[in-house]
């Protein structure tokens, strides 16, 4: 586990973050160019260690429900690694809402429409089924003889 200071070095490493004294000893650090409302990469970096770092929903990481990864036993590899995935997922525009027709050859329509956290296809207003990933909601169409209508 790195020390308050070795994770210190860490992430002032960053330019693009802007350091928050907080509460209790603790530090937070900003990305102040972030495209959304949430500014804040690391989160209450604290002396002993303990701290967060937020992800969002980026599927490589098991985030709580606020977003936040705890970095307290993260290696220095490890930490750079997640604040460069924060702040790359902060400066992104979000991607545009997936809603697609898929057809058959007998003309029957299923729209397949991303929903967060899940790939939905509907006949109509009815929901058909739902997939956890778009390959897997791809594969269940393709094998159902739908193609994405172009």
């Amino acid at each position: 586990m790195l020390t308050f200071e070795q994770k210190l070095e860490v992430i002032e490493a960053f330019p693009e973050l802007t350091r928050k004294e907080v509460s209790m000893k603790r530090v937070n650090f900003q990305f102040e160019e972030s495209l959304y409302d949430k500014k804040n990469v690391v989160y209450h970096l604290h002396p002993n260690g303990n701290g967060f770092v937020f992800v969002g929903d980026l599927p490589q990481y098991e985030a709580d429900n606020r977003g936040l990864v705890n970095i307290r036993d993260f290696s220095a590899s490890q930490l750079r690694s997640i604040i460069a995935d924060s702040i790359d997922y902060l400066g992104q525009e979000p991607e545009p809402p997936y809603d697609k027709r898929w057809t058959n050859r007998e003309g029957e329509k299923l729209d397949l429409v991303y929903e967060e956290p899940f790939w939905n296809i509907y006949t109509g207003k009815n929901l058909e089924e739902s997939f956890g990933t778009f390959d897997d909601a791809e594969d269940y169409l393709l094998d159902q003889g739908f193609s994405e209508r172009k």
